[in-house]
């Protein structure tokens, strides 16, 4: 989001920013997120140079601070200012993840943000969580997040619809974990609110719930490895592991198309077998009038600088030109559009 003026506001707690500490100044103007100097409505009619003229702050709505989100986020938000000789800075903030960050993003507190697949098509649809249509549009579909259902070994689970009667952490509220983990339950034949003891927790409470027994299992959509789940399996070991949820993906292909078969390799937390599970891709998510040449830097970087998302975390390692433009039905803002094509995008 741009705003004018010197002072940056935020509403939302537990931004870090990504080169370093940032005081944040209750802004006199409305709105918040800093872009100093500039219009905060893209001018349709104007040229996309990709080149950001005045000093620009930007917010970046990530999700839990032990998710993946969160520590590609910070590192995009590390990266901007050196991509665009110090015109362009991020801030990135911990958040409850998708349905949070696009209302957020549309009610002004951020101006990208991190959005499973699934849940930004329910966005510009006016579906599900939105009850209508919402002004975003995409900078690039990135990496995919993948469904890490696990359980404590003496809890009985070994499937979703063991889950029955059960305290399940089905992720933060309005978060795309949350959407998933209601689409599976429902897809087993359990109703979220009734069948299962909702546990609306965030992945570092799930962890914490799940060592003390106070949780049975958990849903978790995120790239990976996701920190969170290696603590998890480095410290319980053999007292937790995978649920395999593939068995529901021709139900939940019927909901969303995005839905698609994927694998958990054993290396990857140090598990004794892979683990099937159901993979949807991650997007980035704008409000429809950033200014174009913010949104192609910004798109730019993301793909220029992969190398050092993919050191924060490997999950970055899946950004790809190859994909970066299948959006559909999500469109994709016209400065990402212009950065997307320099860069030979198919």
């Amino acid at each position: 989001m741009t705003q004018e003026g010197d002072s940056v506001g935020r509403i939302n707690a537990r931004l870090v920013a990504g080169v370093g500490a940032l005081t944040l100044v209750a802004a006199g103007a409305a709105g918040c997120g800093g872009r100093q100097g500039a219009a905060a409505t893209d001018d349709a009619a104007s040229a996309v140079t990709c080149e950001v003229a005045e000093n620009t702050r930007v917010g970046i709505a990530t999700g839990n601070a032990t998710g993946v989100y969160y520590v590609v986020g910070n590192a995009l938000a590390g990266q901007l200012s050196d991509s665009t000789g110090g015109r362009l800075t991020g801030t990135a903030a911990e958040t409850g993840a998708s349905v949070q960050n696009i209302e957020q993003l549309v009610g002004g507190q951020y101006d990208v943000a991190f959005s499973l697949f699934d849940t930004a098509v329910n966005a510009v649809e006016g579906k599900d969580s939105f009850n209508a249509p919402q002004p975003v549009e995409a900078l690039a579909r990135i990496y995919d997040n993948y469904t890490q259902v696990v359980v404590r070994a003496d809890s009985g689970i070994n499937s979703v619809a063991d889950m029955r009667g059960k305290k399940i952490s089905t992720g933060s509220p309005k978060s795309g974990t949350e959407v998933i983990a209601n689409r599976l339950l429902e897809a087993a034949g359990l109703n979220p609110a009734t069948d299962v003891q909702a546990q609306r927790l965030d992945l570092t409470k799930t962890v914490e719930g799940v060592k003390d027994g106070t949780v049975d299992g958990f849903f978790w959509s995120g790239g990976l490895p996701t920190g969170g789940l290696t603590d998890l399996f480095t410290t319980a070991g053999d007292k937790v592991r995978f649920v395999d949820v593939t068995p529901l993906l021709p139900k939940m292909s019927e909901l969303n198309p995005a839905y698609q078969a994927g694998t958990i390799g054993k290396d990857v937390y140090s598990t004794s077998a892979d683990t099937p599970t159901i993979v949807v891709p991650n997007v980035l998510l704008v409000r429809k009038d950033l200014d174009a040449n913010v949104a192609c830097a910004i798109t730019r970087t993301v793909f220029e600088k992969k190398d050092a998302l993919a050191q924060a975390n490997p999950a970055a390692n899946g950004i790809a030109l190859a994909t970066a433009r299948k959006t559909d039905p999500v469109g994709l803002h016209r400065g990402a559009a212009k950065a997307l094509q320099d860069l030979g995008a198919s």
